[in-house]
């Protein structure tokens, strides 16, 4: 019995089973797991996505997992799975933390003689222990990245085991009956059952004081790998460049596993082939070897004229490695692919970023691996759209918060020319015992040695927020710099290529390459138009700036006709962070966090001036907004939606915020316009009052029509605040308005159209809810029903400035689409102008929706 640790990880625990012979993979054969299928097809990995089930809650062991029935039930699911797919923001009771248990049958058939047959995890939250039948196989600890069991000799003797039962059931079956025989050749396969857990954990990272869920389940792909004897571990592929206009030398690495030397070949034959994005082979070598424990060099060269990756230009090259004689002559070629990219680096001192030898100020947002109706487990399609939207959107840079994410973002980014910081879990934590230091570097291994081929990669994250005020074990300032001092040269030595960043923790700022401080101009403290002075203020204290987190949470469909009125009761000179502000708090000084509307009209003010402000900083590296997408949390069961971070650029299902147009508006390329209000029906004011409007353009000029009449033509200075000078002021019509806007960028020409009402009548105190039928449709055979809340006062005018939290509930045959985390899916929200709505699957026969907030009687319709 051996377990194995490669050169670069140590996260998983291989456990020391029964079999003689039996290895256990203590590492993530990622590479290998990705490439297979280029090199080899399908028959050498196998995606488990069907045949699962699951079972939520604990067992006294995995004998009870193939006996369940006498305990609790198995239901099935698809991968990826998350335990938290529906409760992640239920208002009444907090997600579930606890053992989530998988189980599945998995036929094996290795091509390779003497191959090895491997399980692949790509994500499991937050620990996992792997059985086959009831053998414990291995054991990985920590949510995020990716690891590998060896289940050869496991898998061998359940065949073998398999095999003596299918004998004895063949021989005891009446000679003159074939049926027998045949029923008992079928086998349902090698029995695979998988304990996730994510409950509670003072000394695993990331903390439970982290500001977003930590969830549990197989949330990530699982694979059956087959690989021959002798194969790859891992394949890297190393670039220097000396300046934007040298030569690059290439260096290829690859490193072995072979659990079995005793019994291994006694040399291999190795081929390396490097293609450009064209296919044209700009490399190809190869040699033979006894076979090699750590990294090895397999191939160096150099080429004199190398294209280089950026946003605007991704290039990728594909490095292949080939492995022959390694398996007995069966299985075919075995081969593993890379893709990897040149790009030359620099941040100047106090100064801006250079990428390839030009600025380049980053500019970025953040992203958390969640989703409404899925949780962690988002399918592929929905990574690469949002991906794709995170591109349109302008950006050219992305914080990936806070832990490894799935190597398919890794991928969108290389491809889509999105720089990356990813970062290491060490979150809200001070520096805990032994196990906890050990997981932490464990997982800085693993996610540089996971992720280090891709060209995207720019900064390793050491960790965030590590002097908040309530960590545990403390917040020891001494302790805390002595472990990311160590977690910095950790980084340097495993990749020398790359940058060390960090967020927030002032007394450690002058350790990492580059350091953020905390700066919520215009939300936790002070008001936006001091951001540029917070910026100046800290520009000396490190000697490489970046700005990461800034921005305001937003309940999508609530905006206001003066979202700046809170401005007057901030207090201004007194800083713009939030050290030692708590969100949750009620007393205190005024902040808008606290105190503001939560409008998407404020959101958007407050990221037009942020913009602004970057576009005329020389000596500024770049930002990230907090953040793309709104997620939940365990926290925050105050926000208008509970339990969600509501900061996004976009909703939790991807519906785009009126904000998503501010970013474009200064980062995009493709010409775009559009006008503020798409999701405002209703306007209000005095009639003939003067009223802004407002459209977010990265054109030119815009003309803009109201009710079809010229309110005249802009032109676009993005210093001419707000939005860029293309606004317009006009009396609106009573009842229905049109707004219609011409906009020109050189030879193109975009337009924008909305409608509204705009209402004269005051309203006063609310006084009566009515509950509307607001759409139908049929669904996969399935009737879909949306149902709109209004509030009203005693005279039947509509409050527009109602934000009531109000319930939805229903009785009788349907379901309630809620826990989305959205405004529009949740059961408990509060309203937007005084409005709110919600859809219910509806089953057959009549089933009544309700509405409930206080002091206002409930409101009933019937669906039928």
């Amino acid at each position: 019995m051996h377990t194995r640790r490669s050169f670069m990880q140590a996260a998983a625990i291989g456990t020391i089973g029964t079999l003689a012979g039996r290895g256990t993979l203590a590492s993530s054969l990622a590479t290998l797991a990705a490439t297979i299928p280029d090199a080899g097809g399908a028959s050498r990995i196998q995606r488990l996505s069907n045949g699962w089930e699951y079972l939520q809650g604990s067992l006294g062991g995995p004998w009870e997992v193939w006996r369940s029935e006498e305990v609790a039930v198995f239901v099935p699911v698809a991968m990826p799975h998350c335990f938290n797919a529906y409760d992640g923001c239920d208002p009444d009771v907090p997600y579930y933390r606890g053992n989530g248990w998988y189980r599945t049958h998995v036929q094996t058939a290795n091509p390779y003689l003497k191959g090895r047959t491997l399980l692949h995890f790509e994500g499991a939250g937050q620990t996992a222990k792997v059985y086959v039948g009831e053998q414990l196989a291995g054991e990985h600890r920590g949510g995020y990245d990716e690891f590998v069991v060896d289940i050869t000799e496991l898998a061998e003797a359940a065949d073998e085991s398999a095999l003596a039962a299918k004998n004895a059931a063949a021989a005891a079956a009446p000679a003159k009956s074939g049926k027998g025989k045949k029923a008992a050749a079928k086998t349902k396969g090698l029995p695979i059952a998988v304990l996730c857990d994510n409950s509670r954990d003072l000394d695993r990272i990331p903390s439970d004081l982290s500001d977003f869920s930590l969830y549990g389940g197989l949330y990530r792909h699982v694979n059956l790998v087959y690989v021959p004897e002798i194969s790859l571990e891992r394949v890297h592929v190393r670039s220097s460049l000396a300046s934007a206009t040298s030569a690059a030398r290439v260096s290829v690495l690859g490193t072995l596993y072979f659990p079995a030397p005793e019994s291994a070949a006694a040399s291999v034959r190795y081929a390396v082939e490097v293609t450009d994005a064209s296919g044209a082979v700009v490399h190809r070598s190869s040699g033979t070897a006894r076979p090699w424990t750590g990294p090895k060099e397999i191939a160096s060269f150099t080429l004199e004229k190398p294209k280089l990756w950026s946003p605007s230009q991704p290039h990728l090259y594909r490095c292949k490695v080939s492995l022959s004689g390694a398996d007995g002559g069966s299985g075919g070629e075995y081969a593993v692919q890379e893709n990897f990219g040149i790009k030359h680096t620099e941040m100047v001192l106090h100064g801006p970023f250079k990428l390839n030898g030009e600025r380049l100020l980053l500019r970025g947002t953040h992203r958390h691996e969640d989703h409404a109706g899925y949780a962690a487990a988002m399918p592929d399609d929905l990574i690469e759209q949002e991906m794709t939207l995170i591109k349109d959107v302008g950006a050219n840079f992305i914080r990936l918060a806070h832990y490894q994410q799935s190597r398919r973002v890794l991928e969108m980014c290389d491809r889509l020319g999105i720089l990356v910081w990813e970062e290491v879990p060490w979150c809200r934590g001070g520096v805990g015992d032994e196990a906890f230091k050990t997981m932490a570097r464990d997982k800085l291994r693993n996610m540089i040695d996971q992720h280090f081929n891709h060209a995207s990669v720019l900064f390793w994250g050491l960790g965030n927020e590590d002097d908040w005020p309530t960590e545990y074990p403390e917040v020891n300032e001494e302790k805390i710099r002595s472990f990311m001092q160590e977690l910095n040269e950790l980084a340097h030595s495993l990749d020398s290529s790359r940058y060390t960043s960090f967020r927030r923790c002032d007394f450690a700022r002058d350790i990492p390459d580059a350091y953020s401080p905390s700066i919520w101009a215009g939300w936790y403290r002070g008001t936006y138009p001091e951001y540029q002075a917070a910026l100046e203020a800290e520009r000396d204290r490190v000697n490489h700036l970046i700005h990461m987190e800034w921005g305001a949470d937003s309940h999508a469909g609530r905006n206001s006709e003066n979202p700046d009125r809170v401005l007057a009761e901030i207090a201004t000179g007194h800083g713009t962070d939030e050290r030692g502000m708590d969100y949750l708090s009620t007393g205190g000084s005024a902040r808008v966090s606290r105190d503001g509307d939560w409008s998407e009209t404020y959101a958007c003010n407050l990221f037009d001036w942020h913009l602004k402000t970057q576009e005329t900083l020389p000596w500024f590296m770049g930002s990230a907004q907090w953040i793309f997408k709104d997620f939940t949390t365990p926290l925050r069961m105050e926000n208008p939606v509970p339990r969600v971070n509501q900061k996004g650029m976009i909703a939790r299902d991807m519906t785009k915020k009126e904000g998503y147009y501010v970013f474009q508006s200064y980062w995009a390329e493709k010409p775009m316009a559009r006008i503020y209000g798409h999701n405002w029906p209703v306007r209000w004011g005095a009639a003939n009052e003067q009223k802004m409007v407002k459209v977010y353009s990265n054109c030119e000029t815009a003309e803009m029509f109201l009710n079809g009449k010229s309110l005249g033509t802009r032109t676009r200075d993005s210093q001419n605040y707000p939005a860029a000078g293309l606004r317009w002021i006009a009396p609106f019509d009573e009842g229905k308005n049109t707004l219609r806007v011409v906009a020109r960028k050189g030879a193109a020409t975009v337009e924008d159209e909305i409608e509204f009402l705009y209402q004269t009548e005051k309203w006063g105190s609310p006084a009566e809810m009515r509950l509307t039928e607001k759409a139908r449709s049929t669904v996969n055979g399935q009737r879909m029903v949306t149902v709109e809340a209004k509030l009203y006062d005693a005279k039947g005018v509509l409050c527009l400035d109602a934000k009531n939290r109000v319930r939805f509930s229903m009785a009788g045959p349907g379901t309630l689409i809620d826990n989305q985390g959205t405004s529009n899916g949740s059961r408990l929200v509060e309203m937007c102008n005084g409005r709110s709505e919600i859809t219910l699957i509806a089953g057959d026969g009549r089933c009544t929706v309700a509405v409930a907030t206080e002091r206002i009687p409930t409101a009933f319709y019937l669906v039928s």
